[in-house]
């Protein structure tokens, strides 16, 4: 019986400058994203507007991510927007309960 040696070796390849400017391109927008949450939560008095402001970037943040890091820009519109759709009615859900939780506990009061 002989003895099989590994025979994988490693391949370099060459730098792929087109998706090293892609990363840094999507580096900078989520930064410049963040940098305009920061100046809003330091500037912008507590209100209706700044938290709609925040859960909108936020969304728009974890948009950018999913159809640049994971990979769904590239797929299926249908599959990006099944994943998109039910997240919607989850933040639809939450609002809901929390308004509805709140007059519940303005009523027993």
């Amino acid at each position: 019986m002989d003895i099989q040696e590994n025979k994988s070796t490693l391949v370099v390849e060459a730098r792929n400058e087109k998706k090293v400017k892609k990363i840094w391109k999507t580096a900078g927008i989520l930064l410049a994203i963040t940098v305009v949450e920061f100046i809003m939560a330091f500037t912008m008095g507590r209100g209706i507007l700044l938290y709609t402001a925040f859960i909108a970037l936020t969304i728009w943040k974890a948009k950018y991510i999913m159809l640049e890091f994971m990979h769904l820009g590239d797929e299926v519109k249908g599959l990006f927007y099944s994943i998109i759709a039910p997240l919607i009615f989850l933040f639809w859900l939450i609002i809901v309960l929390v308004k509805e939780g709140s007059e519940i506990f303005l009523l027993r009061w």
